[in-house]
Protein backbone atom coordinates (compact mmCIF):
# COMPACT_ATOMS: atom_id res chain seq x y z
CA UNK A 1 0.00 0.00 0.00
CA UNK A 2 0.94 3.65 -0.39
CA UNK A 3 0.79 4.97 3.17
CA UNK A 4 0.90 8.62 4.24
CA UNK A 5 1.70 9.22 7.91
CA UNK A 6 0.73 12.82 8.60
CA UNK A 7 1.89 14.96 11.51
CA UNK A 8 4.93 12.79 12.23
CA UNK A 9 8.57 13.88 12.42
CA UNK A 10 9.89 10.89 14.38
CA UNK A 11 9.30 8.35 11.60
CA UNK A 12 8.04 5.74 14.08
CA UNK A 13 4.82 4.82 12.26
CA UNK A 14 6.33 5.33 8.81
CA UNK A 15 9.20 2.98 9.55
CA UNK A 16 6.85 0.33 10.96
CA UNK A 17 4.98 0.23 7.64
CA UNK A 18 8.22 0.38 5.65
CA UNK A 19 9.54 -2.64 7.56
CA UNK A 20 6.54 -4.62 6.29
CA UNK A 21 7.06 -3.73 2.64
CA UNK A 22 4.69 -0.78 2.23
CA UNK A 23 5.46 2.41 0.31
CA UNK A 24 5.25 4.61 3.40
CA UNK A 25 6.00 8.32 3.77
CA UNK A 26 5.80 10.70 6.71
CA UNK A 27 4.88 14.39 6.45
CA UNK A 28 5.21 17.20 8.95
CA UNK A 29 6.00 20.90 9.13
CA UNK A 30 9.17 19.89 11.00
CA UNK A 31 12.10 18.03 9.42
CA UNK A 32 12.43 14.30 10.03
CA UNK A 33 14.58 13.80 13.10
CA UNK A 34 16.26 10.78 11.49
CA UNK A 35 17.08 12.61 8.26
CA UNK A 36 15.08 10.09 6.23
CA UNK A 37 14.48 10.61 2.50
CA UNK A 38 11.01 9.15 3.14
CA UNK A 39 9.84 12.39 4.75
CA UNK A 40 7.95 15.24 3.12
CA UNK A 41 8.31 18.56 4.90
CA UNK A 42 5.19 20.68 4.63
CA UNK A 43 1.44 20.69 5.23
CA UNK A 44 0.11 17.16 4.68
CA UNK A 45 -3.19 18.57 3.43
CA UNK A 46 -1.44 19.65 0.24
CA UNK A 47 -0.76 16.03 -0.79
CA UNK A 48 -3.96 14.26 0.26
CA UNK A 49 -4.96 13.78 -3.39
CA UNK A 50 -1.73 12.03 -4.38
CA UNK A 51 -3.12 8.49 -4.62
CA UNK A 52 -2.64 7.14 -1.08
CA UNK A 53 -4.22 3.86 0.03
CA UNK A 54 -4.08 4.66 3.73
CA UNK A 55 -3.81 7.89 5.72
CA UNK A 56 -2.51 7.55 9.25
CA UNK A 57 -2.56 10.81 11.21
CA UNK A 58 -0.07 10.07 13.95
CA UNK A 59 -0.53 13.03 16.24
CA UNK A 60 -2.30 16.15 14.93
CA UNK A 61 -2.04 19.29 17.08
CA UNK A 62 -4.67 18.59 19.71
CA UNK A 63 -4.14 21.15 22.47
CA UNK A 64 -7.42 22.96 21.85
CA UNK A 65 -9.43 19.87 20.87
CA UNK A 66 -8.71 17.61 23.82
CA UNK A 67 -10.97 17.44 26.84
CA UNK A 68 -8.14 18.19 29.26
CA UNK A 69 -7.72 21.70 27.84
CA UNK A 70 -11.35 22.75 27.51
CA UNK A 71 -11.09 25.04 30.55
CA UNK A 72 -8.82 27.42 28.63
CA UNK A 73 -11.62 28.29 26.22
CA UNK A 74 -13.51 30.19 28.92
CA UNK A 75 -10.57 31.17 31.15
CA UNK A 76 -7.50 31.75 28.96
CA UNK A 77 -4.02 31.32 30.44
CA UNK A 78 -2.00 34.46 31.26
CA UNK A 79 -1.12 36.47 28.18
CA UNK A 80 -3.81 34.90 26.00
CA UNK A 81 -7.32 35.98 25.04
CA UNK A 82 -10.59 34.15 24.60
CA UNK A 83 -10.49 35.11 20.92
CA UNK A 84 -7.07 33.56 20.39
CA UNK A 85 -8.14 30.36 22.15
CA UNK A 86 -11.22 30.14 19.94
CA UNK A 87 -9.14 30.75 16.82
CA UNK A 88 -6.79 27.90 17.75
CA UNK A 89 -9.77 25.63 18.42
CA UNK A 90 -11.19 26.39 14.97
CA UNK A 91 -7.81 25.81 13.30
CA UNK A 92 -7.41 22.47 15.08
CA UNK A 93 -10.92 21.36 14.18
CA UNK A 94 -10.39 22.36 10.54
CA UNK A 95 -7.18 20.29 10.41
CA UNK A 96 -8.92 17.26 11.92
CA UNK A 97 -11.84 17.73 9.48
CA UNK A 98 -9.56 17.81 6.45
CA UNK A 99 -7.87 14.58 7.48
CA UNK A 100 -11.08 12.80 8.50
CA UNK A 101 -12.75 13.74 5.20
CA UNK A 102 -9.68 13.10 3.04
CA UNK A 103 -10.22 11.48 -0.39
CA UNK A 104 -8.45 8.33 0.79
CA UNK A 105 -10.14 4.94 1.21
CA UNK A 106 -8.68 4.07 4.63
CA UNK A 107 -8.17 6.70 7.32
CA UNK A 108 -6.97 6.49 10.93
CA UNK A 109 -6.69 9.57 13.12
CA UNK A 110 -5.15 9.39 16.59
CA UNK A 111 -6.14 11.99 19.19
CA UNK A 112 -6.94 12.29 22.91
CA UNK A 113 -10.54 12.40 24.17
CA UNK A 114 -12.26 15.36 22.49
CA UNK A 115 -14.60 17.93 24.06
CA UNK A 116 -18.05 18.80 22.67
CA UNK A 117 -17.04 22.21 21.29
CA UNK A 118 -14.47 20.55 19.04
CA UNK A 119 -16.88 17.83 17.93
CA UNK A 120 -19.41 20.46 16.85
CA UNK A 121 -16.87 22.04 14.49
CA UNK A 122 -15.73 18.87 12.71
CA UNK A 123 -17.32 18.00 9.39
CA UNK A 124 -19.08 14.61 9.31
CA UNK A 125 -17.97 13.95 12.88
CA UNK A 126 -18.21 10.38 14.13
CA UNK A 127 -17.30 9.04 17.55
CA UNK A 128 -13.94 7.23 17.78
CA UNK A 129 -14.00 3.55 16.94
CA UNK A 130 -11.95 2.64 20.02
CA UNK A 131 -9.58 3.86 22.70
CA UNK A 132 -6.27 2.14 23.39
CA UNK A 133 -3.52 2.22 26.01
CA UNK A 134 0.26 1.77 25.56
CA UNK A 135 0.24 -1.09 28.10
CA UNK A 136 -1.84 -3.13 25.63
CA UNK A 137 1.08 -3.04 23.18
CA UNK A 138 4.15 -3.70 25.31
CA UNK A 139 4.70 -0.30 26.96
CA UNK A 140 4.18 -0.14 30.72
CA UNK A 141 2.47 3.24 30.66
CA UNK A 142 -0.97 4.81 30.70
CA UNK A 143 -1.99 7.32 28.03
CA UNK A 144 -5.50 6.87 26.76
CA UNK A 145 -5.64 7.47 23.03
CA UNK A 146 -8.71 7.47 20.80
CA UNK A 147 -8.67 6.17 17.24
CA UNK A 148 -11.07 7.46 14.60
CA UNK A 149 -11.18 4.79 11.89
CA UNK A 150 -12.62 4.71 8.38
CA UNK A 151 -12.62 1.36 6.54
CA UNK A 152 -10.19 -0.11 9.07
CA UNK A 153 -10.81 -2.64 11.88
CA UNK A 154 -10.11 -1.78 15.53
CA UNK A 155 -6.61 -2.63 16.73
CA UNK A 156 -6.25 -5.83 18.76
CA UNK A 157 -3.85 -5.71 21.75
CA UNK A 158 -0.56 -7.48 21.04
CA UNK A 159 1.32 -7.53 24.36
CA UNK A 160 -0.50 -6.63 27.58
CA UNK A 161 2.04 -5.72 30.27
CA UNK A 162 1.65 -5.02 33.97
CA UNK A 163 3.16 -1.53 34.16
CA UNK A 164 0.85 1.45 34.55
CA UNK A 165 3.20 4.45 34.84
CA UNK A 166 1.91 7.89 33.82
CA UNK A 167 5.27 8.87 32.33
CA UNK A 168 3.95 11.23 29.69
CA UNK A 169 1.59 13.06 32.04
CA UNK A 170 4.32 13.53 34.66
CA UNK A 171 7.00 14.90 32.36
CA UNK A 172 8.61 18.05 33.84
CA UNK A 173 8.28 21.36 31.97
CA UNK A 174 10.94 22.02 29.37
CA UNK A 175 11.53 23.09 25.76
CA UNK A 176 11.21 19.52 24.44
CA UNK A 177 8.21 18.44 26.51
CA UNK A 178 5.75 18.91 23.63
CA UNK A 179 7.84 16.72 21.34
CA UNK A 180 8.22 13.92 23.87
CA UNK A 181 4.50 14.01 24.70
CA UNK A 182 3.61 13.59 21.03
CA UNK A 183 6.10 10.80 20.34
CA UNK A 184 4.38 7.64 19.12
CA UNK A 185 4.77 4.28 20.88
CA UNK A 186 6.66 1.76 18.68
CA UNK A 187 4.52 -1.14 19.90
CA UNK A 188 1.34 0.58 18.72
CA UNK A 189 2.97 1.54 15.41
CA UNK A 190 4.01 -2.08 14.85
CA UNK A 191 0.46 -3.28 15.55
CA UNK A 192 -0.96 -0.77 13.07
CA UNK A 193 1.44 -1.84 10.33
CA UNK A 194 0.93 -5.55 10.98
CA UNK A 195 -2.84 -5.54 11.44
CA UNK A 196 -4.01 -2.78 9.11
CA UNK A 197 -1.39 -3.44 6.46
CA UNK A 198 -2.09 -7.18 6.46
CA UNK A 199 -5.87 -6.72 6.60
CA UNK A 200 -5.93 -4.27 3.70
CA UNK A 201 -3.64 -6.41 1.55
CA UNK A 202 -5.77 -9.47 2.29
CA UNK A 203 -8.92 -7.66 1.17
CA UNK A 204 -7.20 -6.43 -1.99
CA UNK A 205 -6.17 -9.99 -2.86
Amino acid sequence: MRVLVACEFSGTVRDAFLARGHDAWSCDLLPDEKGSNRHIRGDARAILNDGWDLLMVAHPPCTRLCNSGVRWLSTPPPGRTTESMRAELEDGAALFSDFWNAPIERVAVENPVMHRHAKALIRNYAEPAQSIQPWQFGHGETKRTCLWLKNLPPLAPTNVVAGREQRVHRMPPGPNRWAERSRFFPGIAAAMAEQWGGWAMGRAA
